[in-house]
């Protein structure tokens, strides 16, 4: 039978729904990726100068798109989960922030303790309070910026909603307007920024990359491709070429970019592989779209084969992806700890980068895993097991994608 053709705000309730296989993909490449960016990091920090540091230096940036596939897919799911049903903001902030906020502030609290007692970090306990409560503040320590930025998005949510709304019917126009924004964000961060007196600012607007305004193109088009799912799906399935192309040319783009900026530009590694970038603006925008398509076959794949071992792999990966997000320092960790004790050789390094990589994975899954399943850990992960916010298991944006929508809420 046809599905039906409706607007996003025309779209009623409908008894059919349609498993939405193709983000668990999604949300999957895109953990794998953040994962896979910060073992090369781990890696790199252990390669003394040579052809093996500069490659692996230079190739950074190939991978640094992750970041604001995270960012898209938490406008998507948000969007996804609550454009069309009756809203509760009280009931919305208190789910969100204790679901999500809890675990900040107890992987905040746990990893700092941790350090101390290692003697990693550079944390001690004479200064623990001030340390600790600036990531609070901050969210500057074990990669929980991400989480601090959510919340930020959490307090605006509404107004997206309300825009997505007043602009029905010009989504188009909101989405380059957008964008024309966001280049303008990225351009003045990379060449203006810098020669700046920010001293005297205050330090949410200095820290850019906790600031939610700087990923608000990706927020806004994670929204639009959920309100317009199929009619993204059918003009990604319609030009795949130029997909590919584009992703395969702008990636390898990125190595020249990263010679631009360390040869021109006389920029420091750190500013030269920032994803806050005009070239790494547009090539996030074709990554993410390519790792949309690839969602889309994985969907289409999924119908034939649900009881692969591999649809079972994904599922449980979707699952508890935010939760490997926040365990990953542990295991990244552990990685560091050992590379410094084995003082190995470049070429030894790099041969062991994909066992490496596969370790990280399967310590950070394992941690997720375990907290998903065991009571009362899940909190450590936002998904309590006793608890009434986990009633209907949509606890937050990680998780809210394993909810049922109806084939109608999608416009074309």
């Amino acid at each position: 039978m046809k599905e039906p053709v409706l607007t996003a705000t025309a779209a009623k309730p409908s008894k059919k729904h349609r498993y939405l296989y193709e983000i668990d993909l999604m949300r999957l490449i895109f953990i794998a990726g953040v994962l896979l960016n910060h073992t090369t990091t781990a890696f790199e920090h252990q390669l003394s100068s040579g052809f093996a540091s500069t490659a692996l230096l230079a190739t950074h940036l190939m991978i640094h798109f992750t970041r604001m596939g995270f960012m898209f897919m938490t406008g998507l799911v948000l969007t996804m989960v609550y454009f069309s049903r009756k809203r509760n903001w009280p009931l919305f902030f208190k789910k969100r922030f204790t679901t999500v906020g809890i675990p900040y502030v107890l992987w905040n609290t746990l990893l700092m303790i941790g350090s101390i007692l290692l003697g990693i970090g550079g944390f001690t306990i004479a200064n623990f309070w001030p340390d600790y409560l600036s990531a609070i503040l901050h969210g500057d320590q074990f990669y929980l910026y991400y989480v601090l930025v959510t919340m930020q998005l959490y307090l605006l949510f509404p107004a997206m909603l309300w825009l997505f709304k007043k602009t029905e019917g010009h989504h188009g126009a909101l989405a380059l307007a957008s964008f024309g924004l966001q280049l303008m964000i990225v351009a003045g961060i990379k060449y203006g920024l810098p020669h700046i007196d920010t001293s005297g600012w205050l330090w949410w607007f200095r820290a850019y990359g906790v600031n939610v305004f700087t990923y608000q193109f990706f927020f806004i088009a994670g929204g639009l491709f959920s309100l317009h799912a199929k009619a993204v799906k059918n003009w990604l399935l319609d030009h795949q070429p130029l997909i590919g192309i584009s992703t395969l040319i702008l990636s390898f783009g990125t190595i020249g970019l990263y010679v631009f900026n360390k040869q021109i530009l006389g920029m420091t590694h750190s500013a030269a592989v920032s994803p806050h970038q005009p070239y790494m603006l547009v090539y996030d925008v074709v990554m993410i779209a390519f790792v949309a398509l690839l969602g889309q076959k994985y969907a289409t794949w999924h119908a034939k084969q649900p009881k692969h071992w591999f649809a079972r792999l994904v599922g449980n990966g979707a699952q508890v992806s935010f939760g490997v997000y926040l365990c990953q320092t542990i295991a990244l960790s552990l990685l560091s700890g050992v590379l410094g004790l084995l003082h190995l050789s470049n070429l030894t390094l790099m041969l062991l980068l994909p066992v490496g990589y596969l370790g990280i994975l399967g310590v950070s899954f394992g941690i997720a895993w375990f907290c998903y399943k065991v009571s009362p850990f899940g909190w450590l992960i936002g998904r309590p097991q006793s608890l009434s916010l986990s009633a209907k298991g949509v606890l937050n944006h990680e998780q809210a994608h394993r909810s049922f929508i109806s084939e109608s809420h999608q416009s074309s």
